[in-house]
């Protein structure tokens, strides 16, 4: 055993590569999750190292499960990982690849790369709260000139597309992508919690796309579900490491602008309802935080101990009892959107 791998767990990666092609039924997504998954399974040690060289060490306070000081750079092997799936996929795919599926993939890239600079800056020196959300609406933003945002919504009523002025799709875009980044980056409080959240979601996003014929977005989503999936072995419960702000903004990023590229983007009955079903833990956790702190007259942006992983501890469950709940209510939600997706 080479030092810091332990061998079965990538047979076990390469075996959920093979499950996932069942799922997808397609070789350029189905390959991508699996080089995803192997490259940040691989890279994560060395993410660790870089961390711990940096001084990018999550040290435990009050609020904190973990009792020892942890690497927090996690987050660098997943987006290697996405990246790596990406540059397969361009190198798989059609020699001329269609401008309306080229430009907005490479404005999530750049978009998604700004917001990881930012939350790494944040693992190191704690910037302030309203500075990390101008940042978050800065990057959000820079989706726009790419042709990523909100176009309209269908109407789940009557039927048909309701088109939308072109300045409310750009702030209803800004606000899902700050509002998501902020939602994985909340739940990000227990050892693989947010990675497998965000596998759970990433990997129905890219069911859904397939089904719809995005396959743009299915391929974004299916490489970023591998990559987590792979950094999870370190960081399920005890973790090694975490994926720190550079991790869960990544992902949530990424999660919010696949999701505009793939669902809202479709005119399709209750489209826009599944972005919130597969979602819908991260969602209502931030939503319910938000009106808690509101009611308790403390500053939106402060921590505490209220979120639904802390409420679950505090009934007795442990750390690993925890997450597999949580994942298990993930599942449960992803199933709904998948179904729901399949009416037409």
């Amino acid at each position: 055993m080479i030092r810091g791998y332990r061998w079965e767990f990538p047979i076990l990666l390469i075996i959920a590569g093979a499950l996932a092609s069942l799922c997808f039924r397609s070789i350029v997504p189905s390959l991508g999750f699996l080089i995803a998954a192997l490259v940040a399974y691989f890279v994560t040690p060395g993410a660790m190292w870089l961390a711990r060289r940096w001084g990018a060490v999550d040290q435990p306070d009050e609020r904190s499960v973990h009792q020892v000081p942890t690497p927090s750079w996690g987050g660098i092997a997943i987006y290697l990982g996405f990246m790596a799936a990406l540059f397969y996929a361009l190198l798989a795919g059609p020699s001329a690849q269609p401008r309306q599926m080229v430009v907005p993939v490479l404005g999530i890239v750049l978009g998604g790369t700004l917001i990881a600079l930012l939350g790494g800056a944040d693992d190191r020196v704690d910037l302030p709260a309203w500075s990390k959300l101008g940042g978050q609406i800065v990057c959000a933003g820079f989706l726009i000139p790419f042709g990523v945002r909100i176009e309209g919504i269908t109407n789940p009523l009557g039927g048909g597309w309701i088109a939308l002025p072109v300045w409310l799709g750009i702030v209803l875009t800004i606000l899902w992508v700050v509002a998501v980044t902020n939602a994985i980056n909340l739940i990000d409080g227990l050892d693989g919690l947010a990675a497998g959240v965000s596998a759970i979601a990433a990997f129905t996003l890219a069911l859904i796309g397939l089904g719809w014929g995005r396959v743009e977005a299915a391929i974004l989503a299916a490489g970023l579900s591998g990559a987590s999936l792979g950094f999870l072995p370190y960081n399920f419960s005890p973790a090694k490491v975490f994926m720190g702000d550079l991790g869960s903004h990544f992902l949530g990023y990424s999660i919010a602008a696949i999701s505009v590229l793939g669902a809202f983007k479709v005119a399709v009955s209750l489209a826009i309802l599944l972005p919130l079903l597969v979602l819908a833990v991260p969602i209502f956790d931030t939503a319910f935080a938000i009106t808690r702190r509101y009611r308790r007259r403390q500053p939106i942006f402060s921590g505490d101990r209220g979120h639904i992983h802390h409420l679950l501890l505090a009934r007795g469950l442990s750390q690993r009892q925890t997450v597999l709940v949580i994942y298990g209510i993930t599942v449960a939600f992803c199933a709904l959107a998948f179904l729901i997706s399949q009416v037409r």
